[in-house]
């Protein structure tokens, strides 16, 4: 566990200015100290968070809320299916613990690590832990610091995931099929943008660009 504690170090480090900002925006939003780290600690959605609180403060409607947060979280079926695989030996209440903690960012960890032979259950759950920690306890941070620190905008804090992708991206283009996936999936989002909303591009873009280089041959 303690292995994978370390190769989740920089996830970690990612995750804590990001779920500072998301204790912002929640308590900027109403939400009080408690009620924004519970979130955080029991949902670990990421970018599904945000965007499921942003419906609530526009809307006030909890239905919509779930839906936006179901939507942009279909990704992690892909993950899901595509680690699974590597999962059959490993016991169902792991594999539970592992579902918990399945975020984009521990996928491309521990996916790469089980492709290089070298992951097990306990470095797994160890990636999971560390990022979990770092996203509950930045949001804990954030939502105490309230007005303190203002718009969270003007720090970087708006950067620090999207630079966590981009560095993940990289670790995992090993070959030029994968480049080409990752070109496929990229320039299909940026068009889809035009005509759909919300974070459907991005969906639509990911099945496309699996789906088309499953069906082509190695």
């Amino acid at each position: 566990m303690l292995r994978g504690a370390k190769l989740g170090l920089p996830v970690f480090l990612g995750y804590v200015p990001v779920g500072a900002a998301f204790g912002l925006a929640a308590t900027a939003a109403g939400f009080t100290i408690t009620q924004a780290t519970a979130c955080s600690a029991l949902v670990l959605a990421g970018a599904g968070q945000f965007i499921g609180l942003a419906a609530l403060t526009s809307s006030g409607n909890l239905v919509a809320a779930l839906i936006a947060t179901g939507v942009v979280n279909l990704r992690y079926v892909l993950f899901a299916a595509t680690i699974s695989p590597h999962l059959r030996k490993v016991p169902r209440w792991n594999q539970v613990l592992l579902a918990f903690t399945l975020t984009d960012e521990t996928f491309a960890i521990n996916i790469g690590d089980a492709r290089a032979g070298r992951a097990d259950r306990f470095s797994m759950l160890g990636v999971g832990l560390i990022s979990w920690t770092g996203w509950t306890l930045g949001t804990l941070v954030g939502a105490t610091a309230g007005s303190a620190l203002g718009d969270p905008s003007k720090w970087g804090v708006d950067f620090a995931m999207p630079a966590m992708f981009v560095a993940l991206l990289v670790g995992q283009i090993t070959r030029r099929r994968e480049l080409i996936a990752g070109a496929l999936a990229a320039v299909t989002a940026l068009a889809l943008s035009l005509v759909l909303p919300g974070q459907w591009p991005v969906v639509v873009a990911a099945i496309t660009a699996a789906t088309v280089m499953t069906a082509v041959p190695r």
